[in-house]
């Protein structure tokens, strides 16, 4: 009897060891098998859409996105570049396009714009990264609210936003009138005026493409790098700039051609008179308006053609997805 109880223990413990054997070779196998969660992403992204096959849905969907975007984008804007080499008076072609350009109003409305435009730039691409750094990276109170706001000038027409700035900044009746006037300080109808209504439009473009990209390389390497003893400084310079660089430029782009094209505020707090704070766009509805179209259509083509030239340098020059992962 006691023959048997010990050969059915050594037994069942054989059977135990052995189960156990088999479950960590199943175990490590399973580990081996499984990839990762980061190679699961990675592999993701590789494959990319789904390009097999053209169904009749697709190839209609096709079709009726390339009508949509040749009628409302392609059509008219072809439009304006065959006016703007169409002869005017047996005068046509390169040489009027040039003629035109060396009118002196025609510069001086550009270099206004292009320096609107570019302090515009400059002050959103400050602020708009530090904004864009506060949502992300910090919990505050009132911090939905702050991101609301940031949306603001998108929702709000441009006119109105040139009139909150003539009630905030005008000398004879804004809110700190007294106080810009005893400084001798004019703002509204000179080029500050301009350069605010501009930055305030043109705001939302560089942190909405700067906010998404901090939310997803997250904080563990700023951690990491706070770990082994780098400041916030060096933090942000060698590992938060490095990584939101694109998005940055990218806003930055999009900004100066939303900048370029601006047209309500600018037309309300600008005199808007030639050689008296007339920018590109209100160069274009001046000259249209006084039947000097081909002025006006020249204008509006220099206008098209830088936004386009800055939006494909980019394009160019950044990096695609697989080689940025």
């Amino acid at each position: 009897m006691a023959e048997t109880s010990l050969s059915t223990g050594v037994s069942v413990g054989a059977a135990a060891d052995a189960a156990a054997d088999q479950a960590g070779l199943s175990s490590d196998a399973s580990r081996t098998s499984a990839p990762s969660a980061p190679a699961r992403r990675r592999a993701s992204r590789n494959r990319g859409p789904n390009r097999s096959g053209g169904s009749p849905v697709r190839i209609l969907l096709r079709v009726l996105v390339i009508v949509y975007l040749f009628f409302l984008v392609v059509w008219p804007v072809s439009l304006v570049v065959l006016r703007t080499f169409a002869p005017v008076n047996d005068i046509g072609g390169f040489d009027a396009f040039l003629t035109r350009l060396a009118d002196p109003a025609f510069g001086y409305a550009f270099n206004l714009t292009l320096t609107a435009a570019l302090w515009a730039v400059g002050l959103n691409a400050v602020f708009g990264l530090g904004i864009s750094l506060l949502l992300v990276r910090y919990s505050f109170p009132g911090r939905r609210l702050l991101s609301a706001l940031v949306d603001l000038p998108m929702s709000v027409s441009p006119v109105v936003v040139g009139l909150a700035l003539v009630l905030a900044y005008s000398s004879n009746q804004g809110w700190f009138g007294p106080l810009l006037e005893s400084l001798n300080w004019q703002i509204i109808f000179s080029t500050p005026g301009i350069v605010l209504a501009t930055t305030f439009v043109s705001l939302p473009l560089v942190i909405r493409e700067i906010v998404p990209v901090l939310q997803e390389i997250g904080t563990e390497q700023e951690l990491a790098a706070r770990s082994l003893g780098a400041g916030a400084v060096q933090t942000f310079l060698r590992i938060t700039l490095p990584a939101i660089k694109w998005a940055l430029v990218y806003g930055v782009v999009l900004s100066l051609a939303r900048a370029l094209g601006e047209f309500g505020a600018v037309k309300i707090v600008s005199q808007g008179a030639s050689f008296n704070g007339e920018t590109a766009t209100l160069l274009v509805a001046n000259r249209y308006g006084n039947f000097d179209e081909a002025t006006a259509y020249a204008a509006a083509f220099l206008l098209v053609l830088i936004a386009i030239t800055a939006l494909v340098v980019v394009t160019i020059l950044r990096p695609s997805k697989e080689h940025r992962s």
